[in-house]
């Protein structure tokens, strides 16, 4: 009991007032008049806007959720949810529906723990990825809706098999010694992407998230990276090896804070299954080939893992608020944990922040890299680590800091001018071949469809 008293005592802070939120399910229009509703009410920390189009036209729609919405500020971490990435896994779509008018309820109210959280993060909030997916399975209802109704896209893709297959040229790297992290884009990597898939691309792309999570259904567990196997089969067969990132430990813990957040993920056995402690590496589970949790981790700074919330992919609409119940705390302890680790500033002689400079942690061969103004951030388990902040043109800076288990350590690195002009040896990242020889060796591996039920 004692254990869990602090996750007590912070589910008792969210139940301060009570919550105007629908328990329904919400189609295109409804989802998007939700959004504005939110905005209308909470218009000083919100910001609807689109990220794109889907195939059939219908906008991506985010909501944004700051104390100054429309900007980065400095040292504030970026966060994102996405859900509904497959249109007829529905929960998570109702779920961030629900997170948006309760944090704006909360603010209202002046819960100190919510008001925090947003002042101290920009938090994103993409409800359906899928819409026209969406719409597909919502025709059929939860009464018939089949096991694939509405999963793929408009064009019949599945959008958690479409990113570019950046898993082939990272364990490429691995042999030939070369960089796991901001791996770039093939040449041709728009041709071979949905337009849904494009621009989710974009956004990773135009803001530094720190961590995200996709919410999925079909099973009850935390999924974390990485999610395509080194071995991809094995005379003939998909092969299940447990397939771990350089920050698999990191990885665990945040996959496990959301399970025992969860009013029962944690129990592991769900839908028939057993997952200790509710959580599962990816790749042991099987094998996913173009993944997105797996993108990005190996394109971008942002620490991604997959949600898999309910066993019914479409529930009735009496058990959302069941569901509800069960996800808030988790839903919102995840989002605090966007402000672990390590946090700063790179800057120059002259106070300038540095866009770009490579954080390396020695001992974890994954780095990362600053914003456009030189603040970056690095998730990080509670102990003490070896950091160097490097840039082209400068000397690098090596310091020691001590993590601990509450607020990111901020340490700021003060580069200057390398006057010896002479190249600073830099983790360069793989530059992806033009040509197509690499991935020839593996595409016929990757046409294969998974079905199986309550992967994403």
């Amino acid at each position: 009991m004692t254990a869990r008293l602090p996750a007590l005592l912070r589910l008792l802070g969210l139940l301060t007032g009570v919550a105007s939120v629908t328990f329904q399910h919400h189609r295109y229009d409804e989802l998007m008049r939700t959004l504005y509703k939110v905005h209308n009410e909470c218009p000083h920390i919100t910001k609807v806007y689109s990220i794109g189009r889907s195939v059939k036209g219908r906008h991506l729609y985010a909501l944004e959720i700051s104390d100054f919405p429309g900007m980065h500020e400095l040292l504030e971490p970026e966060f994102k949810y996405v859900a509904n990435m497959h249109g007829n896994e529905v929960l998570g779509r109702e779920l961030l529906l629900q997170l948006c008018e309760f944090l704006c309820e909360q603010y209202r109210q002046r819960n100190e723990r919510i008001v925090r959280l947003i002042h101290n993060t920009r938090i994103h909030i993409m409800p359906s990825m899928n819409p026209d997916g969406y719409e597909v399975a919502a025709d059929q209802g939860p009464d018939t809706n089949g096991y694939l109704t509405g999963r793929n896209n408009a064009n019949g893709v599945d959008l958690n098999r479409n990113f570019p297959d950046l898993n082939t040229y990272m364990y490429y790297n691995e042999k030939s010694g070369g960089a796991n992290h901001h791996i770039p884009l093939p040449d041709n990597w728009r041709s071979q992407v949905e337009p849904e898939t494009e621009a989710v691309i974009h956004w990773l792309e135009s803001i530094n998230f720190v961590l995200s999570a996709n919410l999925h259904g079909g099973a009850v567990v935390a999924n974390y990276p990485y999610d395509k196997s080194r071995e991809h089969r094995v005379r003939g067969f998909r092969r299940t090896a447990n397939t771990p990132t350089p920050d698999d430990k990191l990885f665990r813990k945040l996959a496990k804070g959301y399970s025992y957040a969860h009013g029962w993920m944690h129990l592991g056995w769900n839908c028939g299954d057993y997952f200790p402690d509710g959580i599962i590496n990816g790749a042991s589970w099987y094998s996913v080939s173009k993944g997105m949790q797996d993108f990005n981790y190996l394109h971008t700074n942002c620490f991604d893992i997959t949600l898999e919330l309910s066993c019914n992919k479409f529930p009735r609409q009496e058990e959302l608020q069941r569901e509800w119940l069960g996800n808030r705390e988790a839903l919102i302890s995840y989002m605090e944990e966007v402000h672990h680790g390590i946090k700063g500033i790179i800057l120059d002689e002259n106070n300038n922040g540095i866009g770009e400079a490579v954080i390396s942690v020695h001992g974890t061969a994954h780095d990362i890299t600053s914003g456009k103004e030189g603040d970056y951030f690095r998730l990080l388990l509670p102990g003490t680590y070896t950091v160097t902040a490097s840039a082209p043109g400068y000397v690098s800076e090596t310091t020691t800091v001590t993590v601990g288990p509450a607020e990111a350590t901020q340490i700021n690195f003060h580069l200057r001018k390398d006057t010896i002009k002479e190249p600073i040896e830099q983790k360069v990242p793989f530059k992806v071949p033009s040509g197509k020889t690499l991935l020839k060796k593996v595409a016929s591996r990757e046409n294969g469809k998974e079905t199986r039920r309550g992967r994403p």
